[in-house]
């Protein structure tokens, strides 16, 4: 055999390319990027007060799975409800585009029950492409959903469990979540952690846990108390964290709300250690990124769908119910008393108050459709019920009226509760003889009141509903109206002087006597009768009965 030689210097260049080869194949980190949304609460389009919308995140989410295909993505709850597009069909719409968009795996928050857990579980196991993760909540001893999954990214374990906050308990219709038990996360993290360690490289917390200082079960938390966790991708609190939150060795994340950030995590493996790094890409710098076309296409296909379900007749008014802008955010309106009505009965609060600003539409007398609903109530907003002081109440009250007759889109409508304003007053002292059910309010009392969740995060300047105790969330404004009216079926609300406006200087208290009748009465004093019953409801539950010695007031 002939043997061959090779010239010293090939070889020696041969064996510095193989070592330096092999250096860097050593020393390269290895890298994945973890996308993450929550609290969409069904906002698929663009606006001023929401994100980007989904057909731009789309675009994102594909460019920057083109500058590293080794990605996940995740959703951290409160997703499937909130607007008409996902309400009308119990969240399958939001599953479907969620599917196209390519998620890796969601866990629920509270308000993906809205719909009733059984529906949450068959929209996990018929519709959706990717699991729904849930390690805390049981029925019967079992998971409801999915506890977690393991999936292999560029040569890496990564293993993702969710957590749900127990919280869905009051703050869904507790019907929703009738017979299921919600673990304490911190007890269920930890047993996912003791079975996943051993299996993956990075273990990632899908979480529905806010970081409110007030709640009882938060990310930070559950970071402090469970070890072995490297990511929490979190949720419900609709908290904007740009970097994230270093709770010891954990990272702890979250893009605000209504898709107005993608949030964004580099992991980098290296031989030693796991290196971090959390960003937000925000709406603002989306700009000039296009719009998926088939995101697009698929929404106005299901826009087209929905056409014949929002013609649905869900009951009928003998009168027209007035919501023009004008009259809702300066005085009581027959519409006004109809929703807080369907607030407080359909929440069993002891009143009802939401503001005229929320009200959009009249709705003319005849049949009423679920579409005239959502035009009346277009902004997704959903019922919360707080626990609020008695004087507490009144200041609510004194806000919402301090710029009456000025049309303001704080003015408090009312159920359960009446109040009169005097003008004769300074703004923050005009609030005279609250009633709550017909009898004078009382101010170290604690009443339930049932609100928007706008008000009750302190929207329109409501600030005593934020920090008050929340118990219990309802479905959406407009679904809990639309319930109301077809429990009715046909309706006639009237103005009942809930609400009246005096001047106190120019009140006169007049004493029946014997011969009198109201329209004469009305007649002396440059008045007539209705403004009289309107200042006098208890005196003159029947106008047409009045008695000698009878006290009136009478504004001249």
């Amino acid at each position: 055999m002939k043997k061959i030689f090779l010239p010293l210097a090939i070889i020696l260049c041969l064996i510095l390319t193989f070592s330096v080869l092999t250096v860097n194949t050593e020393s390269s980190p290895v890298t994945i990027t973890i996308l993450h949304t929550n609290d969409m609460h069904g906002r698929i389009e663009p606006g001023d007060y929401d994100g980007m919308g989904l057909p731009k995140l789309t675009t994102l989410v594909r460019e920057l799975k083109a500058e590293n295909p080794h990605l996940l993505l995740l959703d951290a709850g409160d997703t499937i409800h909130g607007r008409t597009f996902t309400n009308l069909v119990k969240g399958e719409s939001m599953i479907k585009l969620m599917n196209v968009i390519g998620y890796d795996a969601m866990v629920p928050g509270n308000h993906d029950f809205n719909y009733g857990y059984t529906r949450l579980v068959e929209l996990a196991e018929q519709t959706a492409n990717f699991p729904i993760l849930c390690a805390n909540v049981k029925k019967n001893g079992k998971f409801l959903f999915q506890p977690y999954f393991i999936k292999e990214v560029n040569g890496k374990k990564i293993a993702i469990f969710g957590l749900t906050t127990p919280e869905t308990l009051y703050k869904s219709h507790p019907n929703n979540t009738k017979g299921l038990d919600f673990i304490h996360p911190s007890k269920a993290a930890a047993e996912m952690v003791t079975e996943l360690k051993k299996q993956a490289d990075f273990i990632i917390a899908l979480v529905h846990l806010g970081l409110d200082a007030g709640s009882e079960y938060t990310s930070e938390q559950l970071a402090k108390e469970v070890g072995g966790i490297n990511l929490i991708v979190d949720g419900h609190s609709h908290t904007r964290l740009p970097t994230g939150k270093m709770v010891g060795p954990t990272l702890i994340v979250q893009a605000g709300e209504y898709n107005k950030n993608l949030g964004r995590v580099e992991v980098s493996f290296t031989t030693t250690n796991i290196e971090m790094r959390a960003s937000l890409i925000a709406k603002e710098e989306t700009a000039n990124t296009s719009e998926d076309p088939e995101i697009l296409r698929l929404i106005a296909d299901e826009n087209k769908s929905q056409e014949n379900i929002l013609r649905t007749v869900i009951g009928e008014t003998t009168v027209e119910l007035i919501g023009e802008r004008q009259l809702v955010r300066t005085g009581e309106t027959n519409l006004g008393n109809l929703l807080t009505d369907a607030m407080r009965i359909l929440s069993g609060a002891d009143l009802a108050l939401t503001n005229g600003g929320g009200i959009r539409a009249s709705i003319a007398r005849g049949e009423i459709t679920l579409e005239e609903v959502l035009e009346v109530l277009p902004f997704g907003n959903t019922v919360v019920v707080k626990e609020i002081k008695g004087a507490d109440i009144i200041s609510c009250l004194e806000h919402g009226t301090a710029k009456y007759p000025e049309a303001n889109g704080s003015f408090p409508h009312v159920s359960g509760l009446s109040y009169i304003i005097d003008l004769a007053k300074p703004a923050g002292q005009r609030i005279t003889d609250v009633k709550v059910n017909g009898r004078p309010i009382i101010l170290t009392q604690t009443y339930t009141v049932a609100t928007n969740d706008f008000m009750a995060s302190g929207g329109d300047g409501y600030t005593w509903f934020a920090p008050a105790k929340n118990a219990g969330e309802l479905g959406g404004l407009d679904e809990i109206l639309a319930e109301y009216i077809r429990s009715k079926g046909a309706i006639t609300p009237k103005i009942e002087g809930r609400i009246q406006a005096i001047d106190s200087s120019k009140i006169v208290v007049y004493i029946v006597k014997k011969g009198d009748v109201l329209w004469k009465i009305a007649r002396k004093h440059g008045t007539n009768i209705y403004e009289i019953i309107k200042l006098n409801p208890e005196e003159l539950k029947n106008p047409d009965l009045i008695f000698p010695g009878q006290k009136l007031m009478i504004q001249e």
